[in-house]
C-alpha cells in the first residue's frame, strides 16, 4: 500500500468503503427522491441541494483534493488517477451534498412534509450501506486527513456565528434560535456520519468517535448563518414553488420569527 495512505491513516482520517453497487442504488434513490420533490412542487428545495452537490465537489476535489492534498482515494488498494477521483468525488459530493442541503432546507422553512422527508433521508443512510453488501466487496476506499485545515474551519465557525449574534444584539431582536440552528447544522452531519460508522463503510478505529464529534459540530455547522441568509433572501420573494410573492402577502420564514411586515 502507498506510503502516503499509510501516513494519512495515522491522523483524523474520515474514511468511505463502497462498491460499485452501493453507487448504483444510491444514485436510483436520488433520482427517486428527487422525483417526489418536485412533485410536490419543492423547487427551492431542489435547487438548493443541487447547489449543495455543487459545492460539496468544489470543496472536495478542489480544495481536499487538489489544493490541501489530504484527500486519497484507492480503487483495488492502488491511489486513484485524477479523473478517478474526479468520477468519484463527484458521485460521493452530489449524493450527500444534495440530500445535506435538502434536510437542511426544509428543516429552515419547517416543511409541511418534514417528517416524512427527513425519515427518507436518514432512513436511506441507514439502510443504504446494509442493502449495498449484496454487491459484493468495497473495493473503492476514500480517505482525507483533517488535520491541514479543520483549525481554519473552527475560526470560521466561531466568526460565522458571532457576526450572526452581534446582529441580533445591535437589532435587539432575536430572530433566529442560535441553538435551533446549530442543532440543524450538527444533526444533518452527525446523522450521515453516524451511519456510515455503524454500516461499517466508515471503518471503527481509535479515532472515530473523535472524527465523528468533530465533523459533526464544525464542518457543516460552520456554513448555517450564510444558508440562514441565503434562506432568507430565497423566501423574502419567492415562494417555495418558485412563484412571485404578492406585495401583501406573508412569505413563510421557516424558522426565522418575521413576517413580510417586518422586513
Amino acid at each position: 500500500m502507498n506510503n502516503q495512505f499509510l501516513f494519512l491513516i495515522e491522523q483524523i482520517t474520515p474514511t468511505r468503503n463502497l462498491n460499485l453497487f452501493y453507487i448504483i442504488i444510491d444514485t436510483i434513490f436520488l433520482i427517486i427522491f428527487t422525483i417526489l420533490l418536485l412533485y410536490k412542487k419543492r423547487y427551492q428545495t431542489v435547487i438548493f441541494g443541487i447547489f449543495g452537490g455543487i459545492l460539496y465537489l468544489i470543496v472536495d476535489y478542489g480544495g481536499f483534493y487538489l489544493l490541501a492534498d489530504s484527500r486519497v482515494i484507492l480503487i483495488n488498494n492502488q491511489i486513484a488517477s485524477n479523473f478517478e477521483t474526479f468520477l468519484i468525488l463527484t458521485r460521493m459530493s452530489l449524493s450527500y451534498g444534495f440530500t445535506n442541503f435538502v434536510f437542511i432546507w426544509v428543516c429552515l422553512a419547517k416543511d409541511k412534509y418534514l417528517k416524512i422527508w427527513l425519515s427518507l433521508i436518514i432512513g436511506w443512510w441507514i439502510v443504504a450501506p446494509t442493502i449495498s453488501e449484496l454487491g459484493g466487496e468495497a473495493i473503492i476506499q476514500t480517505s482525507r486527513t483533517t488535520n491541514e485545515y479543520h483549525g481554519l474551519m473552527g475560526v470560521v465557525l466561531v466568526v460565522s456565528y458571532l457576526v450572526l449574534i452581534i446582529l441580533m444584539l445591535v437589532k435587539k431582536k432575536m430572530f433566529v434560535n442560535i441553538l435551533t440552528l446549530n442543532l440543524i447544522g450538527i444533526s444533518v452531519q452527525l446523522a450521515w456520519e453516524f451511519a456510515l460508522l455503524i454500516n461499517g463503510i466508515r471503518p471503527m478505529n481509535e479515532l472515530s468517535i473523535k472524527t465523528l464529534i468533530v465533523n459533526s459540530c464544525v464542518e457543516t455547522n460552520l456554513g448555517m448563518p450564510l444558508i440562514l441568509l441565503i434562506f432568507y433572501l430565497a423566501r423574502k420573494n419567492f415562494n417555495e414553488n418558485l412563484s412571485k410573492v404578492a406585495v401583501n402577502e406573508n412569505s413563510e420564514f421557516g424558522i426565522l420569527k418575521l413576517s413580510r411586515k417586518a422586513v
